[in-house]
């Protein structure tokens, strides 16, 4: 026969404190996972590669109020920064990054094809089996598109255009932003997304032949809003 006097005679206190010291254990939130997209401070330019178009934006690293940036400089030229890296949306759902652009462009339009030009754009591609099955989110500041709005790019239905930002009224500030690239794409394309495979960052006025600065901060992936 078991002796069962020091259950008994255990501190009910000492019961209750173990109990409510394992249920603050499971219920921890589990830290939120982080992938570094670009760390300008840390990393410069290393692993960003350049995707030109017509003509050269200028991208070097600059300091702004003593924190190391990418400066685009656009004048009638269109190409970007990209950056490979293979990830998924479900998981590293929430972009966030900071810029700042010196003006919008004048005569820039995101309903054409000749006035298809932004001061800033940060894009997330998703390669598919084949290179028409490719999509894109361009994450732009606008020139005429309302804040919020969305729009199918001019020449392709594949890539769809997000205004995060719109027109002068922010210009020569820096701006931080956070989007659910999940939640984005399913609204965008009607579907689940696949793996994506790059984010660029892309600074351009070829089409309407005007002049543009931007300027770039850090940019970060992470599973938890």
């Amino acid at each position: 026969m078991h002796d069962n006097s020091r259950y008994r005679n255990f501190p009910k206190k000492r019961i209750a404190g173990t109990i409510v010291l394992i249920w603050l254990i499971s219920a921890a939130p589990v830290p939120a996972e982080e992938l570094a997209v670009g760390r300008f401070a840390a990393e410069g330019l290393t692993g960003w590669e350049a995707k030109n178009f017509k003509g050269l934006t200028d991208y070097r690293l600059t300091k702004d109020n003593s924190t190391l940036v990418v400066q685009a400089t656009s004048r009638a030229a269109a190409s970007g920064l990209v950056k490979k890296i293979s990830f998924d949306p479900q998981k590293y759902r929430y972009l966030r990054w900071s810029w700042k652009v010196d003006h919008t462009i004048p005569g820039g339009d995101e309903t054409t094809k000749a006035g298809d030009d932004y001061a800033a754009r940060i894009y997330v591609v998703f390669a598919g089996k084949y290179f028409w099955q490719t999509k894109a989110i361009n994450y732009i500041w606008a020139n005429y598109l309302k804040t919020g709005d969305s729009i199918a790019n001019a020449f392709t239905s594949s890539a769809m255009m997000v205004a995060v930002e719109s027109g002068d009224t922010a210009a020569g500030q820096w701006r931080v932003e956070e989007r659910d690239i999940y939640t984005d794409y399913k609204n965008l394309f009607g579907s689940d997304p696949g793996e994506a495979s790059a984010i660029a960052i892309m600074t351009d006025t070829d089409n309407t032949g005007g002049n543009a600065i931007a300027w770039y901060g850090d940019i970060t992936l992470s599973t938890e809003k």
